[in-house]
């Protein structure tokens, strides 16, 4: 989750909000990739989820990292809470996982190198402590009471208020990861366009990249719990979002849509000033309860911003919300298939073409039958895995068509990256069901036999 956002000044005009948002366009010269991936700490002879203090600690890999790898600190009060280095970010979610968010670069082979310098990093602190690191959409045996709780107000406030608005939010923030990447636009209708194809098509995502069968050790009936989770956590502030397929969305949509999101907090002055199921609309009016007679800066909306749990969402920029965390193959598989997907116009087309069609309720099927039988899924006719075979295809071509080389040239594009994607799509199996295979055979129901076998 995010880091307090530095937005602008005060709000004094309504267009404003949305003109923030606007402010996101580039051209196409000047559109970035930014990967981010979330992983599990525990430490190696006990299975254990790491606290945040200790020997054995999240605390002591971010100081390994601060004092061994050149990364800078990022404190709040006195606990370092995360690092930053060359416009990338390492931070803390809620349970002790460690999230890189990546620098904003060119290409799919910029972006793996980055994903593949830190997790280098990580294990060379992981091994000298006695920790390590796994990639899975859900914890596969913690408890509750098993899972920390980092040091940060955000999430002490957004804990107590998780039980008020759903059912599975306290596991969300404990016990999930996901894989996501931050891709540009250069208008509004490309915005529009992008984001109606990115909600359309994440239950694909989800299929593809589902790494969550398990949880509190055992089978969980489903392929992707973090999906199952995200689906029941706060109905105001997740799902498929169908006012974007309206006709005359656009930015001052999505700015009237956060507006009535309930706020969590304001940052004021290096602390979390609750303002939970408060409302940014009584904020600019300057009667919020929380701060009354204070009215937002655009650093204020910004951070409500980072609220809002989609599937896809947009601040300057979209978010793809869909994705497990898993192996490192999958990590930069996982931006390849949207930049694919997105930076073409031909293949951006032809992906609208696929999902134009669909109402509501056919979205919001695709994303349960995702979640719960992952490539094997089918809705109304539609299955998922021919779905799966046609999107990647789509984004095959699409970083044919950007050719961007890597390896000095040596490699002529990004295709590669998508080889894990091709390989589920050609077997019918997503990382879930290879989980579910081992663990019924050669693991003989011992869940245990996931951290050798799937750590970084």
């Amino acid at each position: 989750m995010s880091i307090p956002q530095s937005g602008g000044g005060p709000i004094e005009r309504h267009e404003q909000l949305a003109e923030y948002l606007a402010d996101g366009c580039k051209s196409k010269e000047q559109w970035r990739i930014g990967t981010e991936h979330e992983k599990f700490g525990y430490c190696r002879d006990t299975h254990k989820p790491l606290p945040y203090e200790g020997e054995r600690s999240i605390l002591a890999v971010l100081e390994g990292l601060r004092d061994g790898h050149g990364w800078a600190p990022l404190t709040e009060g006195d606990k370092l809470i995360g690092l930053e280095k060359d416009g990338a970010n390492v931070s803390l979610e809620p349970g002790g996982q460690l999230e890189l968010s990546g620098a904003p670069l060119e290409t799919i082979h910029e972006t793996c190198d980055e994903v593949n310098a830190h997790l280098a990093d990580v294990k060379d602190i992981a091994d000298k402590i006695g920790v390590g690191f796994i990639g899975l959409g859900a914890a596969p045996e913690w408890t509750h009471d098993q899972m920390p709780m980092m040091p940060k107000g955000r999430y002490k406030l957004m804990d107590a208020y998780m039980d008020k608005v759903g059912t599975s939010g306290k596991i969300m923030m404990r016990r999930t990861c996901t894989v996501q990447v931050n891709l540009d636009f250069a208008s509004e209708a490309d915005m529009v366009q992008k984001l109606r194809v990115a909600l359309a098509l994440q239950p694909v995502a989800n299929a593809l990249f589902g790494n969550s069968p398990f949880f509190e050790g055992k089978p969980n009936g489903v392929k992707s719990w973090r999906g199952w989770v995200w689906d029941r956590l706060d109905d105001a502030r997740t799902g498929m979002l169908p006012f974007v397929f309206d006709d005359g969305f656009g930015f001052e949509s999505w700015a009237d849509y956060a507006l009535d999101v309930p706020m969590y907090f304001v940052y004021r002055d290096g602390k979390y000033v609750d303002a939970l199921g408060q409302s940014f609309r009584d904020f600019l009016k300057g009667e919020l309860p929380a701060l009354p007679g204070e009215t937002p800066t655009l650093s204020d909306w910004a951070d409500h911003l980072t609220t809002i749990f989609p599937e896809a969402r947009i601040k300057k920029f979209i978010e793809m919300r869909g994705a497990d965390g898993g192996p490192w193959r999958r990590l930069c598989a996982l931006p390849a298939f949207w930049v694919g997907l997105m930076y073409e116009q031909g293949p951006l087309d032809a992906a609208w073409d696929l999902v134009k069609g669909w109402d509501d309720e056919m979205r919001q099927a695709l994303r349960v039958a995702a979640y719960t039988d992952g490539l094997a899924a089918e809705v109304n006719g539609v299955k998922m895995l021919d779905l799966a075979r046609e999107t990647v295809a789509l984004s095959e071509a699409g970083l044919k068509q950007r050719a961007r080389p890597g390896a000095g040239g040596l490699v002529p594009d990004e295709t590669h990256f998508l080889n894990a994607l091709k390989e589920s799509v050609e077997s019918g199996k997503a990382p879930a069901d290879e989980l579910l295979d081992q663990y019924n055979s050669t693991w003989g129901g011992d869940i245990s036999r996931i951290y050798d076998q799937f750590s970084y």
